[in-house]
């Protein structure tokens, strides 16, 4: 970063002429493993490749954006896991007529989806949409640049373009691929709305969520949409991650737990906050009162008065 930036001028330079004269080359990535909360192995590109991906982002972002569905959360001005939550708990009032009926959720999660999405399936995907075939060969070369059977650089020299064409996975780091998770999703979206005439849905990246008040019609969608996501994009849902939950006994989505008039952070949250403002007393502890501020606003989305004192009490005077 410092390097790109001591001679940034030189560099950006460089970049444009290998556009214009169409010689660019994604560069092999830099990869790391984070726990939050649970592992995931992160591919961070080069400084060069992420200004690239940032000038894609701020020219395709305002083409896709007005044809995704208004109840698409992910990577999206003005929306994001607040906005997503809040609006559950509208559609779970709307659906239950003010908590007087019953309301089912079903919640689903693909499974590996980033490491899933089928490279030929959003190729095409952007090309409905972009008639420059020229920027899609520079697509193309951001979205070959990862797979995740390899290095797909070294692999071009022996495979044969057949093979290229199976080739499946996004980077979790390229801001790029948070754009393409919602054009490659963006079918779902449209399938479930218009074709199954879903009145409540909602989806935050592939963690996705449908409300009825009959778990039969709610099962029924079920079995549709794991064909449709076969079918159309060779994608799976996870077994172990499909839930059919009443309202009374809380939705949990995007680290909260929407309950009939009051909402809740997650169990698991509340231990995970716990004990990372436990281990940044005990190694940093000077960073002790940003983190809690930090963590603190975090739950003044929800119902959590009690446990916003408690961790005053416990960290805040310390």
């Amino acid at each position: 970063m410092r390097l790109f930036g001591r001679y940034l001028l030189k560099n950006v330079l460089n970049l444009h002429n290998d556009l214009i004269k169409f010689t660019y080359r994604h560069a092999n990535y830099e990869c790391f493993n984070v726990c939050d909360p649970k592992p995931r192995i992160i591919h961070k590109a080069i400084v060069r490749d992420r200004l690239l991906h940032h000038a894609i982002y701020r020219v395709l972002m305002p083409i896709f954006d007005k044809t995704f569905i208004f109840d698409c959360y992910s990577c999206r001005k003005l929306k994001g896991t607040h906005r997503a939550f809040q609006r559950l708990t509208i559609m779970a009032r709307k659906q239950s007529k003010n908590y007087s009926k019953t309301c089912w959720a079903l919640r689903c999660d693909i499974r590996k989806f980033f490491h899933s999405i089928d490279h030929k399936i959003l190729i095409s995907l952007l090309s409905k949409r972009i008639n420059d075939e020229q920027l899609i060969n520079l697509l193309r070369e951001i979205i070959e640049s990862f797979a995740v059977c390899g290095d797909l650089r070294a692999e071009r020299k022996s495979a044969s373009n057949a093979n290229l064409n199976n080739k499946k996975g996004m980077p979790l780091g390229n801001l790029t691929s948070q754009l393409f998770a919602n054009i490659y999703l963006d079918p779902l979206d449209k399938f479930i709305k218009h074709k199954l005439k879903a009145k409540y849905y909602l989806r935050y990246a592939d963690d996705f969520m449908l409300l009825a008040d009959d778990p039969k019609i709610l099962h029924d969608c079920l079995l549709k949409i794991d064909s449709f996501l076969s079918n159309k994009l060779k994608l799976s849902l996870h077994p172990n991650k499909i839930t059919f939950r009443k309202l009374s006994w809380g939705l949990d989505f995007v680290g909260y737990v929407a309950h009939p008039k009051f909402n809740l952070p997650r169990k698991k949250t509340i231990k995970r906050i716990f004990a990372k403002l436990e281990k940044i007393q005990e190694s940093n502890p000077e960073k002790l009162n940003e983190s809690l501020q930090s963590h603190l606003g975090f739950l003044k989305h929800v119902d959590a008065r009690l446990l916003s004192q408690n961790l005053n009490n416990w960290f805040g005077n310390r």
